[in-house]
């Protein structure tokens, strides 16, 4: 019992131990500096934004612009230091934790400001981004060609900015009245005199601090943008090809093919050689052929494109102004199999196939850019970076 009682009497000692002295003035004096190397991090930030400012300026349309001038704000980061030292501040018990704020201080401010003075309102060196389609390239006499262009600019574009000009092959020029919507240009050409030949055009799109953007080409209108090569025409059989010829200008990407029997459903066609545009091959195998008739084929060619972020689809047709006339022979295959459908890119996102019965090319299909880093996040990324090397090479050297 006396054990147990003397075991408690130890238990109730009290325990030597001291709360530490609050140092008020060392406190006070520490946050001081740390105030003060912030404010001059950030004055200092500001200053060389403003001197990369104009070599920015200076260095517009040169090689390496961005680079050349990031140079130049990541190693000035170094005088920091000479600053500090030339006012006097204390920089005993600095430590890492209070270079990193300094470095990263001055160097976002650098940034952020230097941003600033790049873009409107206080600084424009960008002239409008002009993303043009004419569909088609190459068309049939009695058709239209259809101008559509993407037109946009970090200040701004209306119409009284823009210009579209079209010289026919007799050299006389036009200039169209054409719409602008949604910064999408739309006019159709007529060609009302089924003038054959090549057309060139120009397109100017100019913002309101006069930067200009040019964009010249042509295209054509020609009587065998398109036509049924195939000698054959009687007694067609299931197993006989038809071949199409088609111009590889209706467009500079890909166009779809396709015919009419007797002003039927639409017949897609395959490419005779999948990596050329030139030449596409059917058969009466396919619905819409009869075994033992007489057919009328009309032959047709779209023209199409999409501009990114923008799900509408712009087209142009282009027809034969031919009529074909075809007698079916008296064979059972005849029409039994399923058209052709085009090439589906929900099916290739998704599954990484397409139906047994595509096309064998892709036409373009409407696409999503998505939001890519700009260089505002890649100078982010390479200042962080820079920023714990000297850190890690600052604390080699004191070890």
């Amino acid at each position: 019992m006396a054990k147990r009682r003397k075991e408690e009497g130890e238990q109730q000692e009290p325990l030597d131990f001291q709360i530490p002295k609050f140092d008020e003035g060392a406190f006070i004096k520490r946050e001081r500096r740390n105030i003060k190397t912030l404010f001059i991090s950030f004055l200092f930030g500001l200053l060389l934004a403003v001197i990369c400012f104009g070599f920015w300026v200076l260095l517009v349309g040169s090689f390496l612009q961005w680079e050349l001038v990031l140079l130049v704000g990541v190693v000035n980061m170094v005088w920091l230091r000479y600053i500090f030292l030339k006012l006097n501040i204390d920089l005993t018990e600095f430590g890492r934790r209070g270079w990193l704020t300094s470095y990263a201080t001055y160097f976002f401010t650098w940034l952020l400001v230097l941003l600033i003075f790049v873009n409107p309102p206080f600084y424009d060196a960008e002239a409008p981004h002009v993303d043009l389609a004419v569909l088609p390239g190459v068309q049939e006499p009695g058709g239209t060609v259809f101008f559509a262009a993407h037109i946009v600019d970090n200040v701004g574009v209306n119409a009284q900015g823009i210009r579209l000009g079209i010289i026919d092959p007799n050299g006389t020029m036009t200039t169209p009245q054409f719409t602008f919507e949604n910064s999408i240009l739309r006019y159709t050409y007529q060609n009302p005199m089924n003038t054959t030949g090549t057309y060139q055009y120009t397109l100017v799109a100019t913002d309101v601090n006069d930067h200009k953007t040019v964009v010249n080409g042509s295209f054509a209108y020609r009587s065998d943008a398109l036509e049924v090569i195939s000698s054959q025409r009687t007694g067609i059989a299931s197993g006989d090809v038809i071949t199409i010829k088609a111009d590889g200008q209706i467009s500079n990407e890909n166009f779809r093919v396709y015919y009419r029997i007797d002003n039927g459903l639409e017949l897609n066609v395959s490419r005779k050689d999948v990596a050329s545009k030139d030449k596409y091959d059917t058969s009466a195998e396919f619905q819409g052929w009869s075994q033992d008739s007489v057919q009328t084929v009309h032959v047709y060619a779209e023209a199409l494109h999409y501009f990114a972020n923008n799900p509408e689809r712009f087209s142009n047709t282009v027809e034969d102004t031919s009529a074909y006339t075809f007698t079916t022979a008296n064979d059972s295959n005849i029409g039994t199999e399923t058209p052709l459908v085009e090439w589906n890119i929900t099916l290739y996102l998704l599954h990484r196939s397409q139906l047994p019965n595509t096309v064998n090319y892709q036409v373009p299909y409407a696409y999503n850019m998505g939001a890519t880093p700009g260089f505002e996040v890649v100078v982010a990324l390479v200042a962080i970076g820079v920023t714990l090397v000297l850190v890690k090479r600052k604390k080699t050297k004191k070890t």
